[in-house]
């Protein structure tokens, strides 16, 4: 009876898995870009821009995400009587998030390497892009890859948050099976899972490491 019990809660939980991965990898698409983006126009020339930018990521690293989230999702109808979905809600509210924390992480890795690096890059004959990709990337990977596994890891985590505009990911099922059944059993299950899911995390990132070694600082 118990070993039923604990399969059918199991079953119940995973099937909000696929949500969860979904805004976890959707995230990720988006936000990666979007903060080198933000990192590289952080330090422009241009005032307005990097003032703007800088207001942008104090705004995010200064409230909470939960806030953010609710502000994504209601503001649109208050402000303009527009209505979206919302799971593509959770998606802009993520990474618009997420996009900010990682701008500065990228920039932290792009303003540790030296300028004698390009310097010497330009000697050899390359190009600004050559030594972009070929020289100064890779370095730049391998210094900001502790820092970003931790945002990953936090991502996968956070989904959990999306409950809060009513998507049904993985913990909110967990929530219901715990108070439908008087257990915490559904709940020890949802953090079985996401312990699975941040060891493969950590697993991928260490091979992502170990085959950067060979990058000495």
């Amino acid at each position: 009876m118990v070993q039923n019990n604990f399969f059918n809660i199991s079953l119940i939980i995973i099937s909000g898995l696929s949500t969860s991965l979904k805004i976890f990898i959707i995230t990720l698409i988006f936000s990666i870009p979007l903060g080198t983006i933000i990192a590289l126009f952080k330090d422009s020339k241009n005032v307005i821009i990097s003032t703007l930018i800088k207001i942008y990521i104090l705004l995010i690293r200064g409230t909470p995400m939960i806030l953010q989230i609710i502000f994504v999702y209601f503001a649109p109808y208050y402000l303009f009587k527009i209505t979206y979905d919302r799971f593509t809600a959770i998606i802009i509210a993520f990474v618009i998030n997420y996009a900010a924390y990682f701008s500065e992480i990228f920039r932290s890795g792009l303003s540790s390497i030296p300028n004698g690096q390009y310097e010497a890059s330009y000697t050899l004959g390359l190009n600004k892009f050559q030594t972009f990709v070929l020289i100064i990337l890779p370095q730049v990977i391998k210094k900001i890859l502790p820092a970003s596994s931790n945002e990953v890891i936090s991502l996968i985590k956070t989904t959990s948050l999306a409950q809060i505009i009513g998507i049904s990911e993985m913990f909110s099922l967990a929530q219901k099976q715990s108070s439908y059944n008087f257990s915490i059993l559904p709940l020890i299950i949802a953090g079985g899972y996401y312990l699975i899911l941040v060891f493969i995390i950590s697993i991928i990132f260490n091979k992502f490491e170990n085959k950067l070694k060979y990058y000495k600082f």
